[in-house]
């Protein structure tokens, strides 16, 4: 299994959005390196949600990848902002995966605690200037994501008043 980070602001798709309708198409990717990520996914892989350019950007739960290798609808579509035409379904430029619900953390983990727990190198998110909606996370720095849920959830548990 790998794991991944997709970027979402929440105004257009959020956690809140797949947990209502449990799968989506993570269509309109328009960078050839985060496609490239997109048609590297299996069956099976985690991701984690993330919320940017929201008030407190951060990772607000996680998904499975339970399909992949589908092709874009959105660049067939000449209505679409997604549309591209040099693309044809015999040919299609643009794969993405269908995604399911996992999970809302209760406590988001926002971008300025993973920038004091990750350095660029271990966690591409918090390169200056990293603009990718779609990256790889290390197996090591995945599971550190998931204790950091744990922990917070569980501290704000036993410190609430």
């Amino acid at each position: 299994m790998n794991y991944w980070l997709m970027k979402s602001e929440p105004e257009s798709y959020s956690i809140t959005d797949l947990k209502q309708q449990n799968q989506t198409i993570w269509d309109g990717v328009r960078n050839y390196q985060a496609r490239n990520f997109l048609r590297l996914m299996h069956e099976g892989d985690l991701a984690f949600f993330y919320h940017s350019n929201t008030n407190t950007p951060g990772i607000a739960g996680l998904m499975r990848v339970v399909k992949k290798d589908i092709a874009d609808p959105t660049q067939f579509e000449p209505e679409s902002q997604y549309y591209d035409p040099k693309s044809t379904s015999e040919s299609p430029r643009w794969q993405t995966v269908l995604v399911e619900f996992v999970e809302t953390f209760s406590n988001p983990i926002s971008l300025s605690i993973l920038k004091e727990k990750f350095s660029a190198e271990e966690l591409i998110l918090v390169r200056q200037g990293n603009r990718l909606s779609v990256m790889p996370v290390s197996e090591a720095v995945a599971l550190k994501i998931l204790g950091m849920k744990v922990y917070q959830t569980e501290f704000r548990s036993q410190n609430s008043f």
